[in-house]
Formats: C-alpha cells, structure tokens, sequence
C-alpha cells in the first residue's frame, strides 16, 4: 500500500489566527552570505487561516478584521510555534498581530 501525502487542514479557535512567516533573508545588504545561526527571524507573514472570532460578554461573535493571505507584521517574540506536514507556522491571538500590509 503506497503512501500518500495529505494536506492537512487547520482552523484556528476564537480569534486565533495561523501565519506562515516570510522566509529570512540569506544575503546581508552589504552583500555577505549569512549562516543560519546569524538569521534573523523576520517579524512578518502571511495569513493561512483564521478563527471565527472572540465572543463577547453576551455571547455574540465578534467578526476577524483578518483574513486569509493577508500579509501582516507582528513581534519577534509573537505566537506559538507549530510544525505541520514539515512546514513551519505561528498560531498567535488576532491582538498580537501589529499591521497589515497592503
């Protein structure tokens, strides 16, 4: 039986929302090839997915102001880090998110 990779599906809960961040840059902008340990972690992404949204005292959704492949900008030290299906992602609340990039 032969295997197959599958894709797997995440939907974040409340107003949680899961980013794939931007990969980090190689070359320094002085030219210099850099070696992973001298990599910073970019503080920017890409949105995959997000939750429904955060009820509030009277049980009613408040709707995501994100949205799927949103770029955004958040802090060094955001999120929970998770790997799925080998790739790298950041599952952090909607208020940690700083901007969007248009």
């Amino acid at each position: 039986m032969a295997k197959t990779k599958t894709k797997t599906s995440v939907t974040p809960l409340g107003d949680r929302v899961l980013i794939q961040r931007t990969a980090a840059e190689e070359v320094s902008k002085g030219g210099i090839l850099l070696p992973d340990s001298a990599k910073e972690k970019p503080a920017q992404g890409t949105v995959i997915a997000v939750g429904a949204g955060r009820l509030n005292e009277n049980g009613e959704r408040i709707p995501m102001t994100l949205k799927a492949k949103d770029r955004v900008l958040f802090s060094s030290y955001a999120g929970s880090e998770i790997k799925l299906d080998g790739e790298d992602y950041l599952v952090m609340g909607e208020d940690e998110v700083l901007a969007v990039i248009e």
